[in-house]
Parts: structure tokens; sequence; C-alpha cells
């Protein structure tokens, strides 16, 4: 995804994956890693705060990463996509899993 068109496409095919295989609301489980940065993951956990959602964080074996699991119920694939779009706006090297 380098350009964003690429992304526009991707989210795209994710809308429509999530159409298909999925019944709507419906829990969705994001992962994301992220540098073991307090203010990044700070940024990240605010974007899913008063939503509901129950966040596991586990820190890489040499502590240089984190994994953030996020599991939330979600109205729609494009409030996924929603989410997804604001994380990638608002967390620096933030990776989508």
């Amino acid at each position: 995804m380098d350009t964003p068109s690429n992304s526009e496409e991707f989210y795209e095919k994710l809308k429509g994956q999530l159409y298909e295989t999925t019944s709507w609301p419906a829990e969705y489980l994001y992962k994301f890693i992220v540098k073991s940065d307090v203010k990044k993951i700070a940024a990240l956990e605010a974007i899913f705060n008063n939503l509901g959602a129950v966040i596991n964080k586990i820190e890489s074996k040499n502590g240089k990463y984190t994994s953030v699991s996020v599991n939330l119920l979600m109205r729609s694939p494009n409030n996924v996509i929603e989410k997804y779009k604001e994380v990638a706006e608002k967390v620096e090297g933030v990776i989508s899993l």
C-alpha cells in the first residue's frame, strides 16, 4: 500500500469481504503492532476509548514492539474501515494486521 489509491482499493476489498463473511453488527478483532512507546500505545488506546473495547497488549520478547489487540462491537464494515483509517492517521509507524 504505497499510494492512496492502493489504500482505497485495499479498503474496498476488505469492506466487500466483511459484508460477505459477517452478519452486522458483529464483534471485530483489530490487531496492531507498534513500537513500545508509551505515547504511541496511549494514542492507539485513545482511539478506542469509551467504545466498550477490550484491549490487550503483549510486549515482544526484546521489548522493542508491542502487539495491541482490540475487540469491539462494530455496526458495519464502514465503521471497521473508519477506525483503521483513524489509527493510520493518528499513530505513526503502526502496523495493522
